[in-house]
């Protein structure tokens, strides 16, 4: 099967849904299916109103008409609710194609971070965007329950994974810090409720990995606190193993994929209990949920590193990716193309008998 994802996040974002992508394409392969990507690449682009580091793709749609017809894909899945979602969405219905959607961001929640706008409305456009798909992705089975009590409709789990090869506790370094180490990674930005962690009383240090639009001001405010810029691939496994404690203070993120990446590694978790950490977590030995996250973070360090990582060995991308296909293929382009015509014929049929009949 030939997949063709349309999604607005991709290089050089650095974030859950680029990797997510990523681990998706690479997995599909030795599944027998080809996952192909309709990115931001050689669009015009200008930056978000509310995310000025991001830039937002600006595509034409026959641009994109012309992107889609030349990929021919079995099945078009939409990532993203951007302008080149939003074109892929808009082709896919004036031509009566079946296509599948994930909801994977929650831009209502980010967006309300940044500006007065309601909440509600953002939903409310989102519902409107994803109805529109035979069917809806999401991460977790605590993601499902709040979206379809907003209304969304044929909603289905697509979960997540990680890399235990890459990241293990045997790649851990020495950050020559004070221990223990309370470490987090993600995006510097208001959405994240990084201010929820840095402001703890916590012994030790508090280490920050990544980069953001908030990056500048809450080195400023938290001077104590070590900000490791960005790292990725072994880099940042290896940092990432050398930390006592994984702290993840989002309450917006949808599943949090470095959660998965922290407990291969070894590190136990400390996280508010929200949609995410409650499915990734949940009643395991390997983390702590608290609405007390100074007391998550001490509890925390009491876990056992083995059972951390053989709790993250029952997710892998491969699985994942079995998921995914899953879902597509009840959407394949091919698929529903010969559902009709099966339907067609077996309406001619009934027409030519019922003609018949007339005539004798």
């Amino acid at each position: 099967m030939r997949v063709l994802v349309a999604t607005d996040a991709w290089h050089p974002q650095i974030n859950g849904v680029v990797r997510t992508l990523e681990a998706l394409a690479r997995s599909a392969m030795p599944l027998g299916s080809t996952v192909e990507f309709l990115t931001p690449a050689g669009f015009a682009s200008v930056p978000l109103p509310t995310y000025r580091d991001v830039r937002c793709a600006l595509p034409r749609p026959a641009a994109i008409a012309a992107r889609i017809e030349q990929a021919k894909p079995d099945a078009i899945h939409i990532a993203t609710e951007g302008p080149i979602g939003y074109m892929a969405r808009r082709y896919c219905r004036a031509k009566g194609l079946a296509f599948t959607t994930s909801f994977t961001t929650r831009f209502p929640e980010y967006i309300a971070a940044r500006a007065p706008f309601p909440v509600a409305w953002g939903y409310a456009a989102l519902r409107r965007f994803h109805n529109a798909s035979t069917i809806t992705m999401v991460a977790t089975p605590s993601l499902m329950a709040e979206l379809a009590g907003r209304g969304f409709e044929r909603l289905r789990i697509w979960s997540r994974g990680v890399d235990t090869r890459l990241f293990n506790p045997r790649r851990a370094i020495d950050l020559k810090l004070p221990r223990p180490i309370f470490l987090t990674v993600g995006r510097v930005a208001p959405e994240k409720n990084l201010e929820a962690f840095l402001s703890l009383d916590l012994p030790g240090t508090k280490v920050v990995i990544g980069s953001g639009p908030q990056e500048a001001e809450l080195r400023a405010r938290f001077p104590q606190a070590k900000f490791l810029g960005a790292h990725a691939g072994e880099e940042l496994a290896s940092r990432v193993a050398a930390a006592d404690v994984f702290v993840f203070p989002s309450k917006t993120d949808c599943f949090g994929i470095v959660q998965l990446e922290a407990l291969a590694s070894g590190v136990p978790v400390a996280a508010f209990p929200v949609t995410g950490p409650k499915d990734v977590i949940g009643d395991a030995p390997v983390g702590v949920l608290s609405e007390d996250l100074s007391g998550a973070c001490l509890g925390a360090l009491a876990l056992s590193r083995e059972a951390c990582r053989r709790h993250a060995l029952q997710y892998s991308w491969e699985r994942s990716a079995a998921q995914f296909l899953e879902h597509m293929s009840t959407v394949a382009v091919g698929a529903v193309q010969q559902r009709n015509q099966a339907h067609q014929a077996r309406e001619d049929a009934v027409l030519g008998s019922l003609s018949t009949v007339g005539s004798a």
